[in-house]
């Protein structure tokens, strides 16, 4: 196909993509998927090899959120069961990043929901870092903590943190119908804050709220202009008790091509698969890593993902190997331009000898950016290698049938128990 023999090309050549390829990737038919995953895949392979990097997510504060971002179970009027609680000390939150470090993550994530931090807020989060960083002074800290005021960025980044994540979700045309608390011009300022304090840069989107392919395609292009580090692709959870409960539109097929044109465009680019994979890739996940050279490992804010142990055979399964605490993640020509996370092999970022900022770039992040699509993401329960895991309220003693396109999988969806903010281990 003349279309994917000409985006490998760019793609080997850090070029964009027109629209209208972009475009053309999201259009192809089932019959030609395997071609899409293949050459998006030589992508892949050029810029990352065969490693998949862990993250692992620590939900600080779960619920109680005043912002209405319509995909997200910790939203303003949110009916949906979850976790709620207040701030998790900072042994608390060290303790539930351990558990993540000790499956094998590279970075942590630590997520609050709320339209933004204090600066008491930033002081607790300061306290969580050093308190990670006391334990594995290599690991990378991301923080997750809605929109940014002014000098917020430049704390975090002088407390240690290596990344902000602030997502932009969907394209800027229809962001006002997700959200109406905050703008999409917000997020963008967000991005640009931490971006200013040398914070590497981590902002992506979720597919499944009813979009268009223009609009997937406007969000991508948008996320490449900003040249984040890393791109998180959230499927959405249809949480029960959000407005979104009744969006059920992805396909493991589509999700694919999403994830295929999101590599297309950001060739060079940690792209990591986030919220929603098992949900709406099911059995498909080991292709999509093909696709991707990252993902979050076991459960994530408010809802269960797949068993950490699962995720870790899926990857050597699919022949594909987790990447180490001292390999460089970025490829060389980024890694010399950031001095970015996982831009240096030993040490966190920023720990580069001549004490440059961890990359020009920022990405935002916040509440809203939540990688599970109901709550931003992390991790899982008990399964085979690539299966979906046995939920909560589901019957295990036949076999599923198989999903048809827009049908509901609520068995697929279950709150998390476990973890922060409980009594219970976490699933790393």
């Amino acid at each position: 196909m003349d279309l994917l023999n000409t985006l490998v090309d760019k793609g080997l050549r850090r070029e964009s993509p027109t629209r209208e390829e972009a475009l053309a990737v999201l259009a192809t038919s089932d019959d030609d998927l395997l071609d899409v995953v293949a050459a998006a895949g030589k992508v892949r392979r050029h810029w990352f090899g065969r490693r998949v990097k862990l993250n692992y997510l620590v939900n600080l504060k779960s619920g109680l959120c005043p912002e209405d971002c319509s995909y997200c179970s910790q939203r303003l009027g949110s009916k949906a069961e979850i976790l709620k609680y207040t701030w998790l000390k900072p042994d608390q939150a060290s303790q539930a990043a351990a558990a993540g470090v000790a499956g094998g993550a590279k970075r942590v994530c630590l997520v609050a929901s709320g339209r933004g931090p204090t600066d008491r807020d930033v002081d607790r989060v300061s306290d969580t870092i050093k308190a990670i960083k006391e334990q594995n002074e290599a690991v990378e800290v991301c923080a997750c903590l809605g929109l940014l005021s002014d000098g917020q960025a430049e704390r975090l980044r002088e407390a240690g943190a290596d990344a902000y994540n602030h997502n932009l979700n969907t394209s800027e045309a229809t962001y006002g119908d997700i959200t109406t608390t905050h703008t999409y011009a917000d997020r963008v300022d967000t991005v640009n804050k931490a971006h200013a304090a040398g914070l590497s840069a981590c902002s992506g989107l979720i597919a499944g709220m009813g979009e268009s392919d223009e609009d997937l395609v406007d969000v991508v292009f948008s996320l490449r202009e900003l040249d984040p580090d890393s791109v998180p692709v959230n499927f959405l959870i249809p949480m029960e008790g959000t407005p979104l409960a009744k969006e059920w539109h992805l396909t493991p097929q589509r999700c694919l091509r999403i994830l295929a044109m999101t590599r297309f465009v950001c060739p060079d680019v940690e792209v990591r698969i986030a919220g929603g994979r098992e949900v709406h890739l099911r059995t498909m996940q080991p292709l999509a890593l093909n696709l991707a050279n990252s993902i979050f490992l076991g459960d994530y804010l408010t809802s269960e993902g797949q068993a950490g142990h699962a995720d870790l055979e899926m990857i050597a399964d699919a022949g594909f190997e987790v990447e180490g605490a001292g390999e460089v993640t970025l490829p060389e020509h980024r890694a010399a331009e950031r001095g970015g996370c996982g831009s240096h092999a030993g040490g966190s970022c920023g720990s580069h000898a001549d004490g440059g900022a961890c990359g020009p770039h920022a990405e935002g992040g916040g509440c809203g950016s939540h990688a599970e699509g109901g709550g931003y993401g992390s991790h899982a329960d008990s399964g085979v290698c690539g299966s979906v895991p046995a939920r909560a309220g589901r019957a295990t003693g036949a076999p599923a049938e198989p999903a048809a396109a827009g049908e509901a999988r609520t068995d697929l969806v279950a709150v998390r128990r476990r973890g922060a903010g409980t009594d219970l281990a976490p699933n790393a």
